[in-house]
Formats: structure tokens, C-alpha cells, sequence
């Protein structure tokens, strides 16, 4: 991280380049139990959250990748009423999930509960849904969470975690990947965000698509979409199962009864498309 004339700058030396927003001032520092969490106020992108030197949201376009993490995975299922949450502590993707009325029981388990309690003071729109009696919010390991789950909990697991890095590589391993798929329904669907297509295609996205496959997630799909404050202004979640998952409920996407910003059913068909270079 580095802070030069009122800039908040998060560089990519992997790829020669970085990202940068203006800011006015700092709302808020505290190192955590696990992790550094600061807040800032930008010029033209609202509230900025940053973990660990790592831009993780703001208030002006976060409603791209909380929408994308969701409504595509839950109008794939053919009927998602019980949801696990993995990660997500600023509550958006939670918000999304219950938006749907099938929904039955969202159970989110995010290690860090600051960055909980600090969204909703500083990212309240995000926590809009956090007191529906269909939510549920722990704060423990996400990966002993799942291996301890029982067989069969869950239609879909939404895994909406840091990078690859530390500790959080281990939410990208085989082993993983097999314990949600035990945990998961027949016909259940994970969903994890992926990284970015044109900086992360051979290090972390193909190697995703492998080791869901090896795990027994029979069929990948990858959604493409943009998120301008991630590396590269390019962002994408995968998705496995055993189902096929370029077909959706697009009538019910189309007629969805719940407001969104950015996804509606050409949306989705859209963001299946792929790119000739990973077509691979």
C-alpha cells in the first residue's frame, strides 16, 4: 500500500501496473484479530474498504460483483432454499441471496467479525438484509465450517473470499472443493470468485476449472464481469456441479420481483460468453 497526495494506490507489481483513488481522508484503521482493516472516503467513489492493503470494496461500484456472486448461481438452481456463505463479511453477497424469495436459510461464516460490524457503520446499505430471520451470521474458520457440515446441507455455496494467498489458498485446493461437494445437495452449485481472466488465466483460473473437476464438480462454467477497482478492471466467478449450468431460469431472471443495478437475464447470458483466449 502506498499513500501519495491524497491517493490510496494498490500496485500489482506481477503485472506492471496499479490502481489508484483519490481520497479526502481516512475514516477509520484497526488491526484485528486477523487482519489490518482501513477505511476511506474517496472523491468520486464513495466509502473505500481496504484489508491488508488490498482494495476489497467501495460504495460506488461493489453492486457489479455482490450481484454477479449471487443471482447467477441461484437462478442456474432449479429451486435454492438453503444457502452457505463462505467469506463475506461486508454482507452484500447476503443481501443479494435473500432477495429471493426461495431462499430459505443463508448461513454466512466469515472468520472476522470487525469487518462485519465495520460495514455496518460505515457500508449500512450493505447490511440492509443482516436482521432477516432467514439470515444467519457466525464468526468462525469457513473451512472447518464445511468439514464438519453434514452430508447433503446445502443447494448452493457461495465462496466469496480474499486471494489465494496464505490462508486463504486453501479455499482454492482440491480438498476443498470435495467437501463442498459432499455438503452440497443433488443438483447443488458452488460458486467462487475467481480473479481477474486476462492477469490470472494460467495461475489461478484454469487450475480452478481442474481441481473442481477432480473433486467431482462434473460441470465448470466461469461468468465474466467488470469491476474496475480489482486488478485489471476484469473480474470473474466460476461456478461447478454436476448439472448443466449454461441453462438458467432466464423466464424468472427476465420477471425477477427484487430491484438490481446491474444483473438481469441478458446479463447473464452475456457473461457466459468467453473470450477466444480462454477457450482452452
Amino acid at each position: 500500500m502506498t499513500l501519495d497526495q491524497s491517493w490510496f494506490s494498490e500496485p500489482q507489481p506481477n503485472s506492471g501496473s496499479a490502481f489508484s483513488l483519490q481520497i479526502t481522508e481516512k475514516l477509520h484503521e484497526e488491526q484485528s484479530e486477523f487482519q489490518k482493516i482501513e477505511i476511506f472516503q474517496t472523491t468520486h467513489f464513495g466509502k473505500l474498504m481496504v484489508i491488508d492493503g488490498y482494495i476489497m470494496l467501495t460504495d460506488r461500484d461493489n453492486f457489479i460483483y455482490h450481484e454477479m456472486m449471487s443471482h447467477p448461481v441461484l437462478f442456474t438452481h432449479p429451486n435454492p432454499e438453503n444457502v452457505l456463505i463462505i467469506g463475506g463479511g461486508d454482507c452484500g453477497t447476503l443481501r443479494e441471496v435473500l432477495k429471493h424469495d426461495s431462499v430459505k436459510l443463508a448461513q454466512q461464516i466469515d472468520i472476522d467479525e470487525r469487518v462485519t460490524r465495520l460495514s455496518e457503520i460505515y457500508f449500512p446499505a450493505l447490511c440492509d438484509s443482516n436482521n432477516d430471520p432467514r439470515a444467519e451470521l457466525y464468526f468462525d474458520d469457513g473451512i472447518k465450517w464445511v468439514k464438519d457440515a453434514a452430508d447433503d446441507s446445502y443447494d448452493i455455496i457461495i465462496v466469496d473470499s480474499t486471494d489465494p494467498i496464505g490462508p486463504g489458498e486453501v479455499l482454492f485446493s482440491t480438498e476443498f472443493y470435495r467437501h463442498c461437494q459432499r455438503v452440497l445437495k443433488p443438483g447443488g452449485l458452488l460458486v467462487q470468485q475467481s480473479e481477474s481472466p486476462l492477469l490470472h488465466l494460467d495461475s489461478i483460473l484454469m487450475p480452478m476449472h481442474q481441481r473442481l473437476q477432480q473433486a467431482g464438480h462434473t460441470e465448470t462454467l466461469s461468468f465474466n464481469f467488470p469491476q474496475c477497482v480489482y486488478p485489471s478492471g476484469w473480474w470473474s466467478c466460476t461456478v461447478g456441479g454436476n448439472t448443466p449450468l449454461h441453462q438458467f431460469r432466464e423466464a424468472d431472471a427476465k420477471n425477477k420481483t427484487f430491484p438490481t443495478l446491474y444483473y438481469n437475464a441478458e446479463i447473464h447470458k452475456a457473461a457466459m460468453a468467453l473470450p477466444e483466449f480462454m477457450k482452452k
